[in-house]
């Protein structure tokens, strides 16, 4: 306390400032550290002279003293050691006095002290830690600690490509690479090891350094690194981690890899790698939603009765079965109408009156609406259940009330409602098939490619029923068999449907549109095969039209035909790249663009993006294929989330600055590329579109709107879409893509997507792919095909129509209800520890659905998943080691 004298003469007490006293502590503090500063400095000091001793002794203790403080002081770095900042200054005089030194160990001593005080003190580019560690004593570099090795790691990567350049030899550096990824291995930095490898073009050290406690963190930051690299190296990569999960037994991470590179030695090999017959059953089930033709022979699963039970799950045999079990258990049963989904009692009275005229247009909406809605749930009140659509009973059969070709669209859409359920579908659309109508016929037709999609019958009914009328005289009846063939046996790869298909192919008085659907059936039957007979087929097509018929709207999908033959195998399209030099300037442009974007379909690949951006800002004959360019950009950035984000900015671009062709494209790129994941900003720039002055960007526009909202029911979408039934009442195309659009946002009830990717977006099923791609590139033209009489192009997207749900099965198959958390999907590549996969969960029993971006994990341990990812069919086994809470 101070004391002083006040106004009155008496004294009173002054308290001292709070922190006095801190401060006397501080200076107290401060004063000790100088010293023992100073005492470090001179004790250092000290040593340097002591290196410059002419006795040997007395230098080599002075070298191993200070190489042991030196490596104290840095082996758990976290800023730069006063040691390092007191022997700065003699960093060039103890680098002189090395170059004075003979060969000895205290040579190499003086050397390892060099190597680290280069962290701080050394230039860049001269990488003198690399050289001094060089020359240094053969100790283990790991005992210098993480930063040391961390920074020694970034020297190696840069002086391997020096060599490399002068093919000098790189041993000296492979030794330190193999010290300093056995150090990231066991220290957590799996990431670091990996980035090392990667730098020197050398993944075989990484295999020996795995453990049981790294392996899954390993394997996941290769696949998703691969997805970065160019060929061939993201192949190393994804070899390299099927090649770990081998050893470590995890056969259905292995199995995912084995499609991912769509190797089928690698699936047969992980089958006949596991003895569990369980384990075995869910592998069928992974590949039954890729969508791959695979059969199991007797080195696979031994018993016969056990084979055919795994094979008919890669059939998909009891997927309607599976998926009506989801609908039942979340109610959602209830057939729905068009009005359903149109509500237009929400609307004025303008809207009302507007839907209430009875069109053809208006009808064949309500067949495609009604189609999408019910899709797979066997039952609707349109085709299936005539007498209760109307009170009195007698509305008449709702086929009647549709024209012409409409009536092919109405008939087929029989087999999306009976989607999958092959028995009871056929004996329903059979009566259809002996109408004295053409084109009821050939919808039936239609409706039995529908059926047979995705699902594998040993009789091959949709073969036996539409190989009898691909040859008929009426165009509308062969178009109708063929797309059904292309629809049901897409991927399939059947030499029958090939002989069948090249004969109307190379028979000369075909009509156009017939010979543009039977390209596209051989495309989708063979896609991402390489079949160079196909394409040579298909190829020969192309060359013996006529320039008028190639002027055509479906000549666009002779020309996808081809591409979807390479669909993402990058190479291997060259020879069939050359043929179509003989094509004049403008159709050439268009095969090469289109084969250009469907090799590299999914692969993310930077230059493919480049050059079709390229394509789009070169005017001069490329007005044609300037919309599959578009198109493009959207099939090779939708591989991962970076790319995609960066498309989407790309796109919006083009809506400010590109042509008009280019225009009506983007909105269409955009649904692609977030098809069924309804993303904020583009879905606010479609519905900006959906007004745009140009109808063709409009309609694009309101049909992308429902491809992003696709197995949804998103609200604000389907707020919009009504809104826009309003606003386009008098316009009948517009009206129509509205419709269909609504069609699409309650697909399925909501239980079915399109999106083509799954397994956490790691495996791309090509046949999805090429369903919606088909679709798209029919939307280029709306005008002439999905307003013209080819409107049922649309039901090319039941390809990719799958459900998303997850559905636990027990050991006999059967579903089981088990507690899961489902959230969204968090990345947690390359971080340390075991951080969450999900956030922002809420957990609910199975059978759940899983929308884009979301992830599930079990909230017990009562079991265990066979599947490492939570999607579609999940077999569990109970825990053994699991025991009841009390």
């Amino acid at each position: 306390m101070a004391y002083r004298e006040n106004d009155t003469g008496t004294t009173q007490t002054k308290p001292l400032p709070k922190d006095t006293k801190k401060k006397d502590v501080n200076k107290e503090d401060l004063h000790a550290q100088l010293e023992e500063d100073l005492a470090l400095k001179q004790h250092l000091e000290l040593r340097v002279e002591r290196i410059y001793d002419v006795d040997p002794e007395v230098q080599k203790v002075a070298l191993e003293s200070m190489r042991q403080e030196v490596r104290t002081s840095i082996s758990s770095m976290t800023y730069v050691p006063k040691l390092l900042k007191f022997l700065r200054p003699h960093y060039r005089t103890l680098k002189a006095f090395y170059e004075t030194m003979l060969d000895s160990d205290l040579k190499k001593y003086l050397a390892d002290i060099l190597s680290v005080m280069a962290l701080t003190m050394s230039v860049e580019v001269k990488r003198e830690s690399l050289k001094y560690r060089l020359l240094g004593s053969e100790c283990d570099i790991c005992s210098w600690g993480h930063e040391y090795v961390r920074i020694l790691a970034g020297e190696i990567s840069q002086e391997y490509l020096m060599r490399q350049s002068e093919d000098a030899p790189v041993d000296d550096l492979m030794e330190l690479v193999e010290q300093i990824v056995a150090f990231h291995m066991k220290h957590n930095a799996e990431s670091e090891a990996v980035d090392l490898l990667m730098e020197v073009d050398d993944l075989d050290p990484l295999t020996e350094h795995v453990d049981i406690t790294n392996f899954r963190k390993t394997c996941l930051y290769l696949t998703s690194a691969a997805r970065y690299l160019p060929d061939p190296d993201d192949i190393l990569f994804m070899d390299t981690a099927y090649s770990i999960y081998l050893v470590f037994y995890e056969f259905a991470s292995a199995l995912q890899i084995a499609l991912f590179l769509d190797n089928l030695e690698h699936v047969c090999e992980v089958f006949t790698s596991c003895d569990d017959l369980l384990m075995k059953k869910q592998f069928c089930y992974i590949l039954a939603r890729q969508g791959i033709n695979f059969e199991l022979d007797d080195d696979m699963v031994e018993d016969d009765e056990d084979r055919e039970l795994s094979q008919a799950i890669i059939n998909n045999v009891k997927l309607s079965e599976g998926y009506l079990t989801l609908a039942r258990d979340i109610e959602a049963m209830e057939p729905k109408c068009p009005e359903d989904v149109y509500k237009t009692h929400l609307l004025d009275g303008r809207a009302i009156a507007g839907a209430n005229v009875d069109t053809a247009r208006e009808n064949l909406a309500a067949t495609f609406v009604n189609a999408f809605v019910n899709a797979g749930f066997g039952k609707d009140r349109l085709m299936t259940d005539l007498a209760d659509f109307s009170s009195d009973g007698s509305s008449g059969n709702w086929l009647f009330k549709n024209k012409e070709h409409a009536k092919i669209s109405v008939v087929a859409s029989l087999g999306m409602i009976l989607l999958w359920d092959v028995n009871s579908g056929l004996a329903q659309i059979d009566k259809y098939l002996h109408s004295d109508d053409n084109f009821v016929i050939a919808g039936a037709l239609l409706g039995v490619g529908l059926v047979n999609c995705s699902v594998t019958n040993d009789y091959d009914p949709a073969l036996a029923l539409l190989s009898e009328y691909i040859n008929k005289e009426d165009s509308s009846i062969q178009i109708g068999a063929i797309m059904g063939l292309g629809i049901a046996y897409a991927g399939a790869q059947d030499e029958q449907i090939l002989n069948s298909l090249i004969a109307i192919l190379k028979h000369e008085n075909v009509p156009h549109d017939v010979i543009a659907f039977t390209a596209i059936s051989l495309g989708l039957v063979f896609v991402g095969s390489s079949n160079g007979e196909v394409a040579q087929a298909i190829t020969d097509a192309l060359t013996g039209r006529s320039v008028s018929e190639l002027g055509q709207p479906l000549s666009r999908l002779l020309v996808l035909a081809l591409g979807l033959i390479y669909l993402g195998k990058q190479e291997g399209m060259e020879a069939t790249s050359e043929v179509s030099k003989s094509f004049s300037k403008k159709m050439r442009n268009y095969v090469d663009v289109t084969l250009l974007s469907c090799a590299h379909a999914g692969t993310g690949n930077v230059l493919t993006v480049q050059k079709l951006l390229g394509h789009c800002s070169h005017l001069e004959n490329a007005e044609t294929s300037q919309g599959s360019a578009v198109l493009g950009i959207a099939m090779v950035a939708m591989a991962e989330e970076i790319g995609l984000e960066m498309s989407i900015r790309s796109l919006k671009h083009f809506l400010q600055y590109g042509e008009q062709k280019i225009r009506r494209a983007v909105p269409l790129a955009l649904g692609l590329l977030c098809i069924s994941n309804p993303k904020v900003n583009v879905m606010d720039t479609l519905s900006r579109l959906s007004h745009d002055t140009d109808l063709e960007v409009a309609m694009a526009a309101v049909i992308s709107l429902g491809l992003i909202g696709a197995g949804t029911n998103n609200a604000r979408i389907a707020g919009m879409l009504r809104n826009l039934s309003s606003f386009y009442y008098n316009v009948p195309g517009l009206l129509f893509c509205v419709r269909i659009a609504q069609g699409l946002v309650h697909m399925g009830k909501g239980l079915l997507t399109l999106n083509p990717y799954h397994s956490n977006r790691l495996l791309c099923s090509p046949t999805a792919l090429a369903g919606l791609v088909t679709m798209l590139h029919a939307c280029l033209d709306m005008k002439s095909i999905i307003l013209g009489k080819y409107h049922f192009v649309l039901y090319y997207l039941v390809l990719a129509m799958k459900p998303r749900m997850l559905m636990t099965l027990d050991k006999n198959l059967e579903p089981i209800s088990v507690p899961v958390r489902v959230g969204e999907a968090v990345d947690v590549v390359g971080q340390p520890g075991q951080p969450k996969t999900i956030t922002g969960f809420q957990t609910h029993s199975t059978p759940v659905l899983l929308a884009a971006g979301e992830r599930a994990e079990l909230a017990t341990e009562k079991y265990v998943p066979l599947s490492p990812i939570l999607e579609g069919y999940v077999i569990l086994v109970e825990n053994t080691e699991y025991m009841e809470d009390n």
